[in-house]
């Protein structure tokens, strides 16, 4: 008895440990889902200045959308993206498109942050402030010029 009992037991703490590293495989799967979901939705914004999508012009990359679990149903969401040279003036608006784009096609709980990748930008450190200034992003969209270069940035091709 004592054997079966120990056996049963030793069955019991196997089927756990790969249950749970079952469900840790699919946490980790579903994560990249998302974080290819994220990608998707941002890779065919436009750039304000040339015909070319931000994916196109190597703006971003699968790379640069990083996921976080805040909890069982929100996400923190980290984008680092890299302007085409080091003192390009469209990076703040390259990032409020980014910016608003996520927040009106992503289906489920987030937080985001959006930075210039390190080094990439001459002023990243007072760029990646103004594009995660809540404040500052309301008062650029009631802003109706720049409303209306946002809305043809982040419009899908067959928009």
């Amino acid at each position: 008895m004592e054997i079966v009992s120990s056996l049963v037991s030793s069955v019991v703490t196997t089927v756990f440990q790969l249950s749970r590293l079952s469900r840790n495989g699919m946490r980790i799967r579903t994560m990249d889902e998302k974080a290819l979901d994220v990608y998707d939705v941002i890779r065919s914004i436009r750039d304000p200045e040339k015909p070319n999508t931000l994916e196109e012009l190597d703006v971003v990359t699968e790379k640069c959308v990083e996921l976080k679990e805040l909890s069982d149903d929100e996400y923190l969401i980290i984008i680092k993206f890299s302007p085409t040279v080091p003192h390009c003036s469209l990076a703040t608006l390259i990032g409020l498109c980014i910016q608003v784009k996520l927040q009106r096609c992503l289906p489920f709980k987030h937080k985001l942050e959006i930075y210039i990748s390190e080094g990439t930008h001459s002023t990243e450190e007072d760029i990646n402030k103004q594009i995660n200034d809540k404040e500052r992003i309301a008062a650029a969209m009631e802003n109706p010029n720049l409303r209306e270069i946002v809305e043809q940035c982040v419009a899908e091709p067959d928009d």
